[in-house]
């Protein structure tokens, strides 16, 4: 028999190490001659992204070594950091964003040397940024995003498509970089050429919309001197989401769009009409985050790969003349927005609740799956690893809620009889987001121990349309709470949790929603906030935020002018008597997306109240940790809060100081 042991105390071989060293998934897959390449986390080393490439023979390997870091800071939340070409030599190209002086720069890597920038350094405020990257050989140039401050005002920027040389010739010249396209948008991706060369396509929008409420899908013709001509918008609108477009094999463009209610996939028929080819009350498309996602990808054979789903996301084929659609097969439960394809092949990060994120390919011919890359090993015996449950609860107004339920499990121990578990409610950020059923090492963390997570898919939430996800329109900081509130009472009455023994998380917005459940609702014993929104009507100023979302709250909350009073009632800085439960802050002192200055004004306003709560700072860090020695401290610190709070004794990790 197992040993048995007070829920919460039992010993686990997932240590905060371990779970951190392995956090984060390979992302942004491109197809380099017969390489497959993608950039992927390195915790160990500073939190850099390296870009990595499979090599004909199944070889992997760093293609730049650090400090080399490819990722964008486009929009803060970036995009597709990297392109590849093979040279008629044999040798790749590839050119890159590098995190931190966000200049593109390209290499030969197979012919040695460093890097050599494409494009200069700005000091006005924050400089000149690139993403979503396209090498035209023919032309010599990178067609890309340039995002590109005017002032020192995080909302000072403009963006527009252009052409950087290849040769190098704007490195030290702003006036070398090509401008494509005017600033009809804001916001815009980076364009995608038809087959042929003559046309090109791309999405814009405006403030204050985001681009999961609208976007245009603009279209123009390439002239023979490489200039775009006559962009008309041929979709989309300030009410229909388009969140990709790009071309088939024979030059048709396709476009995923929600204008059912479901982001579906069509096609633009030669009429300029437009047919649905696979109408379903599922998602072909999500939240557009990063500049560059990719929820299909057309094959040379006319098929078209997907990613598609309802609350989860598999990859199909899809035969767009028919609409049949064939799911690839295989342990993977969810593949990101990021594919590629070469011939009959599809490349994709997928993952599963029991395998971490790995690099698949599909072959369409054979129907047959395999991993090419970032293998998923385990690390400790899987019988570790938590059995998660979806389930669907019932909230306010009868709404449905799902949520993913990670009980507490251990091969070794057992708790004893009568004794029911603390449980930790997962809020996910966005808010217009959602949580993938995969294995997480930082979840197996706490349930190896006896402490069981919930996943809240609060209304908000993407995956289950678009009336879901327009719950919150108007009710940030009441449905959410409300729906992290009806999963946790409703683990509790059915005898699932223990109802004084529940707790809250989450970061950035879930962060917001976390905090906001312990003003204004008694459900949780104590909470850890990470990296929030505090203060809406101080978030909401000039200088609040970054510009991506400086006009979120539009609809989540309401035009400011309008309704000053709902921000101030709203926010947790404003009602800090009515916070008695103990928490826990997280934040990084680089985040500018949620500045440190919420949580210290927060604090400030706390000073006195006498409510234990610990603030931990990270430098180096900006919104979303990503260095292991963050991670660690930051983990071992919530697994304190929790031991203290629901007087569970545990020796094997640093006592958390709680300041009154």
């Amino acid at each position: 028999m197992a040993p048995t042991g007070p829920y919460g105390t039992w010993p686990s071989p997932i240590d905060a190490a371990l779970a951190a060293s392995h956090d984060g998934r390979p992302e942004y897959i491109g197809v380099v001659g017969e390489e497959v390449w993608w950039t992927e986390p390195r915790p160990d080393e500073g939190g850099r992204r390296a870009l990595v490439r499979r090599r004909a023979d199944g070889a992997e390997e760093s293609v730049l070594p650090a400090p080399w870091n490819v990722r964008s800071r486009v929009i803060e939340y970036g995009g597709h950091p990297w392109a590849g070409t093979a040279h008629t030599d044999g040798g790749p190209l590839v050119v890159f964003v590098h995190f931190a002086d966000q200049r593109l720069y390209a290499c030969e890597p197979d012919k040695g040397g460093e890097p050599r920038p494409l494009t200069p350094v700005s000091s006005v405020g924050g400089g000149l940024r690139w993403v979503d990257p396209t090498i035209h050989p023919d032309r010599g140039e990178v067609w890309c995003v340039l995002e590109e401050f005017t002032g020192d005002s995080p909302t000072a920027v403009r963006r527009l498509i252009v052409a950087v040389p290849l040769d190098g010739s704007a490195a030290g010249d702003r006036a070398a970089v090509r401008e494509l396209s005017d600033t009809t948008h804001r916001f815009v991706t980076g364009p995608r050429l038809s087959p042929d060369g003559r046309r090109a396509v791309w999405l814009g929008w405006d403030h204050p919309r985001m681009p999961w409420d609208g976007t245009d899908v603009m279209l123009a013709d390439v002239g023979v001197d490489g200039t775009l001509r006559a962009a008309r918008q041929c979709a989309g609108g300030p009410d229909e989401s388009v969140a990709q477009a790009g071309w088939t094999a024979d030059g048709q463009l396709l476009f995923a769009s929600d204008r059912t209610g479901w982001w579906n996939l069509y096609r633009v028929e030669p009429d300029g009409g437009t047919r649905a080819l696979c109408a379903r009350d599922e998602e072909f498309g999500g939240a557009l985050w990063k500049i560059g996602q990719k929820w299909f990808e057309p094959l040379d054979n006319g098929l078209v790969a997907v990613v598609h789903g309802k609350g989860a996301a598999a990859l199909g084929v899809l035969d767009p003349e028919t609409g049949e659609l064939v799911d690839a097969p295989g342990p993977w439960t969810e593949w990101a927005p990021s594919l590629s394809a070469a011939g009959s092949r599809v490349f994709g990060v997928a993952a599963g609740p029991r395998r971490a994120a790995e690099i698949v390919e599909l072959d369409t011919r054979t129907g047959h799956t395999r991993v090419v890359g970032s293998a998923h090993r385990d690390v400790v015996d899987p019988a570790h690893y938590p059995e998660p449950q979806v389930r669907t609860f019932t909230g306010p107004q009868g709404r449905e809620i799902h949520a993913h339920v990670y009980p507490p499990h251990s091969p070794d121990h057992s708790a004893p009889d009568g004794e029911l578990p603390p449980y930790v409610m997962w809020a996910h950020g966005g808010p217009t987001g959602r949580t993938p059923l995969v294995l997480d090492l930082e979840i197996a963390y706490f349930t190896s121990r006896g402490i069981g997570v919930a996943e809240v898919e609060y209304g908000g939430s993407t995956g289950y349309g678009r009336e879901y996800r327009n719950r919150l329109r108007g009710q940030w900081g009441l449905v959410d709470v409300e729906d992290c509130a009806a999963v946790a009472l409703a683990l509790a009455s059915e005898g699932t949790a223990d109802p004084a023994r529940l707790a809250i998380r989450g970061g950035s917005a879930g962060g917001w929603t976390t905090a906001a459940s312990l003003v204004s609702t008694d459900v949780y014993a104590c909470g850890t906030i990470i990296y929030p929104i505090l203060d809406l009507t101080d978030w909401a100023s000039d200088d609040g935020t970054h510009d991506f979302e400086s006009r979120y709250l539009e609809s989540l909350i309401g035009p400011l002018a309008e309704v000053p009073e709902r921000y101030r009632e709203r926010s947790p800085a404003q009602h800090p008597e009515q916070i008695t439960a103990p928490f826990l802050l997280l934040q990084g002192l680089d985040d500018v997306i949620c500045p440190p200055a919420q949580c210290e004004h927060f604090l400030a306003r706390m000073a006195g109240r006498r409510v234990p709560h610990a603030y931990l700072t990270f430098e180096g860090e900006g919104h979303g940790f990503r260095r292991a020695d963050t991670m660690i401290r930051a983990l071992e610190a919530e697994l304190s809060l929790y031991a203290q709070t629901f007087r569970i004794a545990r020796s094997d990790i640093p006592t958390l100081e709680l300041d009154a």
